[in-house]
């Protein structure tokens, strides 16, 4: 079964934000919580549970890749009829407040949050037979609460911020949005303390160890604009000497070398396991129409991103190529061994070396250190086959950093936070959109998605973002 994180348990359990209909439903065949989670064994099967939930089609296992390239220029949708609309809807910034991967992603995240929030209210009571086993649960629930909310708040800005367990559902009701300020703050905390208890080997792959926490609080603090702490977090990744760039693009997302030292985090897919429910659907949905069987052409690179590769760059047809249609697609991703082709291999990589490499490159310049920036750009381009960067001030340093991100990191769920994150998106996109003879102008609304409009309608104390 490739040793490997694989989640093959489901549990009930409550989450805060659900609509009426989901609150009081009452669960005939899962396990009774308030009976469960009373000794080690049960809480790593939950553990297990909360991993898994990451798999689930609003996070990891469809929606929330698309979410974060879509809106961008860095993918498009092929027939944004498709499936009701919903990711052509993303892809033509017509998002509604009832859009099912607005919803389905709102919902799946605070249902892995409502997990974590479980693990961390008992754990403390329960007795480990390995004190360090205990402390390294800890810090992953802290990690996946905080990844959570970091694509939560990045995603819709303002929103509910819950940090304890929830067992009654109508206590949540009346709390409304908290500011992304307060939220920011709470991912800080969480994964300042993950860095604590985490391992700095994992015990399985698949699970969280301390670079990742390290990792994803250096993009926070990147995001937030405080390249000091940034550069503080990125260099302890990098000073672990627990990762490093692979030599060759080809092994990167192969699966035969799944979990190599170039990746951080990864959430895990397998072919062909507990009925093909472990393998992931974004083989098929992100293939181009009339390719395979089922093919949703959904997030796929754009022709325009295709063309910026260069002719001897090493990644083009290695992590982009063209089908027989013409039509670019993820080569990072792999088809299955079976026939089942929603049952695809590939796991979803979360953190990759190449971006603290990336980011390393952005936080020096921004912080005036050309010469070291370039170092770390180069390093990606090398790789690539490619000469070093001709840019040489941080005003070309800022557009070349932002496109080898575009080239290193298509389909990984980057780029739309990378324009939210620098400011750029309104110009980027309108420019792109008339460049394509698109008729399409976005302004500042369009940069928070709207709220589920499920929410919206349960709780009246959750407003709508403007515009919506």
């Amino acid at each position: 079964m490739k040793n490997k994180l694989i989640i093959i348990i489901a549990f009930f359990c409550f989450t805060t934000m659900s609509c009426k209909k989901e609150l009081y439903q009452s669960p005939s065949t899962a396990k009774d919580i308030g009976k469960f989670l009373t000794n080690q064994t049960e809480t790593e099967e939950y553990i297990n549970a909360v991993y898994g939930n990451l798999q689930s089609t609003g996070l990891y296992g469809l929606y929330l890749p698309a979410f974060a390239e879509i809106p961008s220029d860095n993918t498009f949708d092929q027939v944004p009829s498709n499936d009701n609309g919903n990711f052509g809807q993303l892809d033509q910034f017509t998002t509604i407040p009832s859009n099912d991967i607005i919803e389905t992603t709102w919902r799946d995240s605070y249902q892995a949050i409502q997990k974590a929030n479980v693990v961390l209210n008992r754990i403390d009571g329960i007795t480990y037979t390995n004190a360090t086993l205990k402390q390294a649960r800890k810090g992953e629930m802290l990690f996946i609460r905080a990844l959570m909310y970091f694509n939560l708040v990045r995603l819709y800005g303002d929103v509910p911020l819950v940090t304890t367990e929830t067992t009654d559902p109508n206590q949540a009701f009346g709390q409304g949005r908290q500011s992304a300020t307060q939220v920011y703050a709470q991912i800080k905390t969480d994964l300042t303390a993950a860095v604590g208890f985490l391992p700095d080997v994992p015990s399985q792959p698949g699970r969280v160890m301390k670079t990742a926490a390290e990792t994803l609080l250096g993009k926070v603090y990147l995001t937030l604009k405080d390249y000091a702490g940034a550069e503080t977090q990125l260099l302890t990744v990098v000073n672990s000497g627990k990762h490093a760039l692979l030599p060759r693009v080809q092994d990167v997302f192969a699966v035969s070398n799944e979990n190599n030292k170039e990746i951080i985090f990864s959430v895990q897919f397998t072919s062909g396991i507990n009925g093909n429910s472990e393998g992931s659907p974004m083989y098929q949905q992100f293939s181009p129409s009339a390719t395979i069987s089922g093919a949703k052409g959904h997030n796929l690179p754009t022709l325009s991103l295709y063309n910026l590769y260069a002719a001897n760059d090493l990644r083009k047809g290695v992590y982009v190529s063209l089908a027989a249609t013409g039509a670019p697609f993820d080569n990072k991703l792999s088809p299955p061994p079976s026939t089942v082709l929603a049952d695809g291999p590939s796991d979803f990589v979360v953190l990759r070396y190449a971006d603290v490499i990336l980011m390393l490159a952005e936080i020096e310049n921004e912080l005036g250190n050309v010469s070291q920036s370039v170092t770390y750009l180069n390093a990606i381009r090398t790789r690539a086959g490619l000469a070093g960067t001709a840019a040489a001030n941080q005003a070309t340093l800022r557009d070349a950093i932002a496109l080898e991100r575009r080239l290193e990191l298509i389909g990984e769920g980057h780029r739309w936070f990378d324009l939210l994150r620098t400011g750029t998106a309104v110009t980027v996109m309108n420019q792109w959109f008339k460049d394509n003879n698109i008729l399409i102008t976005i302004d500042q609304h369009n940069l928070l998605m709207p709220v589920p409009q499920s929410q919206v309608n349960t709780d009246p104390a959750i407003k709508q973002n403007p515009g919506y």
